[in-house]
């Protein structure tokens, strides 16, 4: 299970990322969620990562 949310977290980060320049390259004119959503995923599969390393 750590492995998937390990996995999970650089997929999202990823499409952090690509969503962060996707809102820069059309000059903010489109939602900023493409990029936060992910963004929020990753924060969470990282952190349940985190914690299931240290027990």
């Amino acid at each position: 299970m750590k492995k998937i949310s390990l996995i999970l977290g650089i997929i999202f980060l990823i499409l952090t990322f690509t969503g962060g320049c996707y809102v820069l390259m059309n000059h903010g004119q489109v939602n900023a969620g493409y990029a936060v959503v992910p963004g929020v995923w990753t924060m969470i599969c990282f952190s349940y990562y985190r914690s299931g390393k240290r027990h």
